[in-house]
């Protein structure tokens, strides 16, 4: 790891579960979200992996792990959650669920914890890019060791690959 990686909570995070991760920096703009980072990176937007904050019916908070060049079927998501209805939070408030500004949510090391849910398919992927806890910063690692840190729920929600909204 270099020295210029951000102390945030999520690679604290990462380096208490002993999580191997390299660190990705690049110029955080505005609405760019997993095209510019992969465009500016030269990944795989497959691969650069988004954190989305959504909350269910009564307000209840929770994480989808989506491909970056896929979108969330929140139908399905509420399906698959056991929940009516799900909806992408207001930026404050996912901040406040989160502790995270929106474009620098990362699933490690949120302020309090949230349900996980990952769309299947990402656990396939050799290696993942996702927000390491700041604006233009993204830290790579292998899903295996997501799945084992965090237990997220895996569901089958990307539009396209189920009943779409």
């Amino acid at each position: 790891m270099t020295q210029n990686t951000p102390d945030t909570p999520a690679t604290r995070a990462l380096k208490a579960q002993r999580i191997a991760f390299a660190p990705y920096l690049y110029p955080y703009e505005e609405h760019g979200g997993a095209p510019f980072a992969a465009r500016f990176l030269n990944l795989p937007e497959h691969a650069v992996i988004k954190t989305l904050v959504m909350e269910n019916e009564t307000g209840k908070p929770l994480l989808i792990l989506m491909h970056g060049d896929r979108d969330v079927a929140t139908k399905q998501l509420a399906l698959a959650s056991g929940n009516r209805l799900i909806q992408p939070c207001k930026p404050q408030i996912a901040q406040k669920h989160t502790g995270y500004q929106v474009g620098g949510t990362s699933p490690f090391g949120t302020r309090k914890p949230l349900p996980i849910f990952i769309e299947r398919s990402i656990l396939d992927l050799p290696l993942i890019y996702l927000n390491g806890g700041k604006r233009g910063f993204l830290v790579a690692l292998h899903p295996h060791d997501l799945l084992r840190a965090l237990s997220p729920t895996p569901v089958t929600v990307a539009k396209g690959t189920a009943t779409d909204d």
